[in-house]
């Protein structure tokens, strides 16, 4: 039987980790990883999420199974921090525990195809590598639309209002709700509103990716958008991820929320979202979100993990506007947002950066802001400039 495979490449990313590791130069700086650093370089555990850890090691009385919809008061008590604390579409709201971000998104393609198999999914490039497979490994059609000009470091938003136009009733649109990856171009709140006008227009279903909510420019406005579309549309996906506001990235801790167009389809939602988990992962791991949920349950740790996450976006930001200010041709920088910023290159100079100079990023051009130091601007803008990338 396996004779009859095929080799797949090796994932890029897996490659680039690898390679700096093995990397024996001092001087090196890794801007490939999309996880958050702090000024020490570390990716450290939340001073909030070892508290309730610990907690959990104190009174947790059994490791018996979960349902296939997971810790239901993990997935209530994240619905504020989301959506607000009292939705106008709250009743129509049903949540289900994933394991990470991809869990959900893996969930709702599979919930889309079972409800609406000839739905395409509309998709603007460049995206997340793994968004497009899969929607795919699902059996939906993708159509992918170019979203950015990269040269220019702007949103083509002409080519958005072409796409979702000609889409059809019942077709579902990709959106990054903040943080955009990997460009951290987000649309204006104004591009936001013509969006959602579409979206009602056309009477198309929005699939919310929300992974990086609180390291753009906070909790409440990073959910803004979010709110927005959810305010106006009949029927929503929302994935959402843990991992990376709340560092638990290994844990692997996310929901799928689906909003339904009338209260009598939310049983239906909810049984076909708990089918669909049964066979894909039985029943989602427990840890991380036990962790969150004590966190949220607690007035003590959900303040101290406000602010850790406040002091994670500014030290991002910060790496924004240094970097931004030490060359005119990266002023963009500081005004997108999230962890990542997309150069125009070539796959062969970001092998130069690499071998060259040390800086490791991704062959797209994709860079970790939060990757870097403050000290490390001087290192990057003079190995962008020797290879090109800057006047």
């Amino acid at each position: 039987m396996f004779e009859k495979l095929n080799s797949r490449p090796a994932d890029s990313l897996l490659a680039l980790i690898k390679a700096f590791q093995a990397d024996e130069r001092t001087g090196k700086i890794d801007l490939g990883v999309g996880v958050y650093r702090d000024a020490m370089g570390r990716t450290p555990v939340m001073r909030a999420v070892k508290a309730a850890e610990q907690s959990l090691l104190d009174t947790q009385d059994s490791k018996k199974y979960l349902g296939p919809e997971g810790d239901l008061h993990f997935v209530r008590l994240l619905q504020p921090i989301v959506f607000g604390k009292s939705p106008t579409f709250g009743h129509r709201l049903v949540g289900i525990q994933t394991p990470g971000g991809s869990g959900a998104l893996r969930l709702g393609a599979e919930l889309i195809q079972t409800a609406n198999p000839s739905a395409k999914v509309l998709l603007g490039m460049p995206s997340w590598p793994n968004h497009a497979p899969i929607f795919a490994s699902a059996r939906l059609a993708v159509k992918d639309y170019a979203f950015v000009d990269l040269a220019l470091q702007h949103v083509k938003f002409d080519n958005v209002v072409n796409a979702l136009s000609s889409a059809e009733e019942g077709d579902v649109v990709l959106l990054h709700g903040c943080c955009h990856n990997p460009t951290g171009i987000d649309f204006t709140m104004e591009q936001w509103l013509e969006i959602t006008e579409l979206l009602v227009a056309r009477r198309l279903v929005p699939f919310i990716d929300l992974a990086y909510q609180g390291l753009g420019d906070g909790l409440e406005q990073d959910a803004a958008p979010t709110r927005m579309i959810l305010d106006a549309v009949d029927e929503a996906l929302i994935a959402y991820s843990c991992d990376k506001n709340f560092g638990l990235y290994r844990e692997r801790v996310g929901a799928l929320y689906v909003m339904t167009g009338n209260v009598d389809d939310i049983g239906k939602a909810e049984s076909n979202m708990a089918a669909l988990a049964r066979v894909n992962w039985s029943m989602p791991p427990d840890h991380g979100a036990a962790v969150v949920r004590a966190i949220l349950e607690s007035p003590e740790l959900s303040a101290m993990w406000r602010a850790e996450l406040e002091e994670m976006c500014e030290r991002v930001n910060g790496n924004r506007a240094a970097l931004a200010a030490a060359a005119p041709d990266l002023a963009f920088i500081s005004r997108q947002r999230g962890l990542f910023s997309n150069l125009t290159m070539s796959k062969e100079t970001a092998v130069a950066l690499r071998a060259r100079h040390g800086i490791y990023m991704a062959d797209s051009g994709r860079m970790n802001l939060a990757g870097m130091q403050p000290a490390d601007v001087g290192a990057i803008v003079a190995a962008l400039r020797a290879e090109g990338c800057l006047k």
